[in-house]
Parts: structure tokens; sequence; C-alpha cells
């Protein structure tokens, strides 16, 4: 695994694992795709004849499984030789066995079919699995992709909008808009002004530029949980590094059963349908699902939640997330808006709710805070002079 920082630094370049592993995935995309129309459709439409459509598979596929699918095969080899086997290994073989086995089993189907029965053959070629080997690496892939962009740094220079009644999570520049920001009191503030962390919001929406972000600021401990939860691990992912090693022995322990239960009981030719039965267990027991399933899940619950202004301290509590049926707060207002609406006045006894909320709303005319302003709202509601 690529090492991750305990606390993000500001970096000039972007990730070179992610960078690498895009490069990869989008290149070879479009030869994964190609290879698996042309082996879907190819018979039905008469595109192609079928040993000219072989030829075209293989160039399509090769570039993917022996280029874009090679650093799972390193990881894969280093897992082994640490004797620490885990996700890697799971995948790494898969690819490396599963779908090396397809591809190996495939060429040598192109090239030398009269290695092969009678039956066989369709139209001269005999069966391939090109494309199924494409696309379990460029599943794979996508799946560390999506792993690697879940979680985003923020870092001095970031542009950051601060929404009416929202706290300005750092020290920074104005940008765009205006707005009174209360400052222990409301002051005015503009492009070109600065706004310092901490401080609330008022009715305008800023666009600001971070200047200093450091370990006090809101932001800094929001980078922080979002580190954290980098680092951390779903259950399920844990619990698949527990297993790889039984896993991988109990797959090539039915790809063996397979192989020999058909060679020795089935029809002629009965060891070569043995040997293909075997591959497609293996191919089958790729575990690119787990691979591409559980990074895109922590993904989409991350990012919906951070839309909604929730933050995960780590992968655990996403997957925990499901047990919940009942949630508990421990004050009024916890959930709100943002934009308190003042719902009923309660005069002392002498003095009419009209003429109490009047002379509040004069009180609270000229300032921004939220409160201040739902009672001046309501007394423009009501139609109430305003002291």
């Amino acid at each position: 695994m690529a090492l991750e920082p305990e606390l993000p630094v500001p970096q000039s370049e972007p990730n070179p694992e992610l960078v690498d592993f895009s490069r990869r995935f989008w290149l070879t995309l479009p030869l994964s795709l190609a290879v698996f129309a042309l082996a879907m459709s190819a018979d039905a439409l008469q595109i192609v004849e079928p040993r000219v459509r072989v030829w075209l598979e293989f160039l399509l596929a090769s570039p993917v499984v022996l280029w874009a699918g090679l650093p799972f095969f390193r990881r894969c080899l280093e897992s082994l030789r640490r004797r620490t086997p885990n996700m890697w290994t799971l995948i790494g073989i898969g690819i490396g066995i599963g779908v090396g086995a397809a591809y190996a089993y495939s060429l040598a189907a192109l090239l030398t079919p009269a290695w092969f029965p009678q039956d066989m053959r369709h139209h001269g070629t005999v069966g391939v699995y090109f494309e199924a080997s494409a696309i379990i690496v460029s599943l794979t892939l996508l799946g560390q992709i999506l792993e690697l962009r879940a979680l985003a740094h923020v870092h001095v220079g970031d542009r950051l909008r601060v929404r009416p009644g929202e706290k300005i999570p750092v020290d920074a520049l104005v940008l765009e808009g205006s707005s009174a920001v209360d400052e222990s009191m409301p002051v005015d503030r503009a492009g070109g002004d600065h706004v310092v962390g901490g401080t609330l919001n008022g009715q305008g929406s800023l666009l600001i530029r971070a200047e200093r972000v450091s370990q006090a600021t809101l932001l800094a401990q929001i980078v922080q949980l979002v580190a954290e939860a980098q680092r951390s691990r779903a259950p399920l992912q844990r619990l698949a590094d527990r297993v790889a090693g039984w896993f991988v022995i109990a797959v090539f322990a039915v790809a063996v059963a397979t192989f020999v239960i058909r060679g020795l009981a089935g029809p002629e030719p009965s060891w070569v349908y043995g040997l293909v039965n075997a591959l497609a267990v293996l191919i089958i027991a790729c575990p690119c699902a787990l691979g591409l399933a559980t990074p895109m899940s922590i993904m989409v619950a991350s990012g919906r939640a951070a839309h909604s202004g929730v933050l995960f301290r780590d992968a655990e509590a996403i997957e925990k997330l499901r047990e919940i049926d009942t949630l508990v707060l421990d004050k009024t207002g916890t959930l709100t808006e943002g934009k308190p609406q003042l719902e009923q006045v309660l005069a002392q006894h002498g003095f009419a709710a009209g003429d109490v909320l009047a002379l509040a709303a004069g009180a609270e005319a000229a300032s921004e805070h939220p409160l201040a302003r739902a009672m001046v709202a309501a007394a423009g509601k009501r139609g109430l002079p305003v002291a």
C-alpha cells in the first residue's frame, strides 16, 4: 500500500499513485470496451471473419493485461515475498492466475488451434477469454482510482464558498461577495478584505481564498478527520485481508478438483474441457468485485455525507451506520436549515405580544445575527412598526 501522511501537507504535485493509475486506466479503457464490444457482437453482426476477430481481440487486450495490470502483479509478488497476504494478494492472484491463465489459454487457442479438439472450434477458431481478461483489469483499476480520489486535501490558496450563516473556516481573503461578518460585532466585509477563521458570516455569500491553515482552524480539524479516514480501513477490507490466504487456497483447490473430476468423469476430450472449466473457476473467483465495490461505496457515502455537512472519522463508521435505526439528539437546534424562524411570542402579564416583538425587532434591526434577523423578519410579516 502507498503511504499516507498523518496530516496532509501542501503538495505542488498531485498524488503520483493516482496519476499512474489514472493514466493506465484511461489509456486502456477504450481498448477494454472495444474488445468487449467486439467479442459480444461480432458473431451476431458478422462484422469480421472469426479468425480476424480473435486477432483483433488479442491486439486490443494485450496492452490492458500486460501494461495496465502490471501494478497488481508487482504488489501481489511483494505481499507474497513479505508473507503479508492482503487484498492485493487476492487481486494479484486473481488477475495473475485467473486473468493470466485465461490470457495464456486464449493465446494458445489463437496461435495453435490444432491443439484443441474439433468440437471446440467454431468457424476454425477456439473460444477465447480476451475480453474477460481486459474488463477485469479495467474494473480493478477503476476501484483503486475511486479509492484514491474519495478524499481530497485542502491547502493554502484553495478557494472556499462560505454561505450565509456559516462559520468562516480559515483566515482568508475575500475574493467575491459582501456580507456582515460577526467578529464580536458585525463588520462589513467585501472583495479585498480579510476575514478571520471562526467568525460567523451574515446574510451574504462570500468566495474566499485560504491564506493561513493552522492547526487551530476549523478547516485544519476537518482535514485531520479526512486524513484519518483516508488511512482507516473498513471492516470488510480487514476481513478480506484475514481470509486472503484461505481464499486463495480454496479457489485453487476448487479449480484443481474441477479439472480432475471433469477430466476423469467427463466425455472426451475430457481433460481439455476440464481445463476450460478450471479456468472459468479462476476467472469468476477473481475478487475484482471487492476491489471495486468497497472503495466505491466508501466514496459515495463519504461524498454525499460531506455535501450535507457530515464527516466520518473512519471507514468503519460508514459501515456501522447501516445498523442505526434511531438518531438521538442532545439538544434542540442541533439539526437546522441555518435560517431560524420565530414561531411564537409569549408576553408577560400586562404586555401585548405584538408590542414586545416590535421592541425586540427594533433592538435587533442593525444586527446580522441569525436570531436577530428572525425577529426582524417576524415583525415585518406581522406588519408591526419596528421601534
